[in-house]
């Protein structure tokens, strides 16, 4: 890993916690990390449905904990009749400055397009948030050969709607759908090699070396360490493993142990 990219560390509750569920796991999971917060640690990013945002955000800042709040989801527009839609002013009222968009659930269930992902990244950029881009083949491309070609179309899809200036405030996260919640696990090394060609694709843009690129797909403590060394894997995008604090903790100790 580049050390002059630092690690990012992301849980995606997807659809899990309530409030009072969303401040214990808080609570839980800093006690574990709290020793350990003289140390070089990641940026440790905690994605909680709408409901709990606030709650995730203002536990952290009660416990002093370093922990960045995330939404799953944004829409690209910042007002209008959008029944059920948030808007990037919602989030940043609410202090919520980073964002996770085009996740493969999105694209699969609610029909998100790389057009849709675009426009949302650019929202994001435009006011000052951070976006976690996801990006990602299904099986049947991969067992057609089709890997890069997806992944190519899916990252300029999102480059050629932002300048270069803003290559190194995105994050690029490659989840393989067919990876995803299956306990199937990309190679390390595929995954390195996948993450490196999208860092590729960027430098065609301006300057990739300070784009963090993670991971995501069955992320778990035992696999952590594998994923975490390889040259362009800069993190990971936790799933399953991240809604419980002793596994989640266990993927953060991992990266640390790398890091070190």
């Amino acid at each position: 890993m580049a050390s002059t990219r630092r690690p990012i560390i992301a849980g995606n509750w997807k659809m899990y916690k309530t409030t009072q569920e969303a401040a214990a796991f808080t609570k839980a999971l800093w006690e574990k990390i709290q020793p350990h917060a003289g140390a070089s640690l990641p940026e440790i990013v905690i994605c909680p449905p709408y409901t709990a945002l606030t709650t995730v955000k203002t536990s952290s800042a009660d416990l002093k904990a370093p922990f960045i709040t995330a939404a799953q989801n944004m829409e690209s527009r910042d007002n209008g009749a959008y029944t059920g839609e948030v808007s990037p002013l919602m989030l940043l009222d609410l202090g919520i400055r980073w964002v996770v968009i085009g996740h493969s659930e999105r694209r699969q269930y609610f029909n998100e397009t790389d057009e849709s992902v675009a426009q949302k990244t650019g929202a994001a950029l435009k006011h000052g948030m951070t976006p976690i881009v996801c990006v990602g083949e299904a099986l049947q491309d991969r067992e057609n050969g089709l890997t890069d070609r997806v992944i190519e179309q899916q990252v300029r899809a999102v480059l050629t709607q932002i300048t270069a200036a803003a290559l190194p405030k995105i994050v690029i996260a490659y989840e393989p759908v067919w990876a995803i919640g299956t306990g199937k696990v990309c190679d390390a090394t595929e995954a390195n090699r996948v993450c490196a060609l999208i860092r590729h694709f960027i430098s065609e843009y301006g300057n990739a070396e300070q784009t963090r690129i993670l991971y995501g797909g069955s992320v778990k403590p035992d696999n952590t360490h594998a994923l975490m060394s390889q040259s362009d894997i800069d993190g990971g995008l936790v799933g399953g493993a991240s809604l419980e604090a002793d596994s989640f903790f266990g993927i953060i100790e991992q990266a640390c142990l790398v890091k070190a």
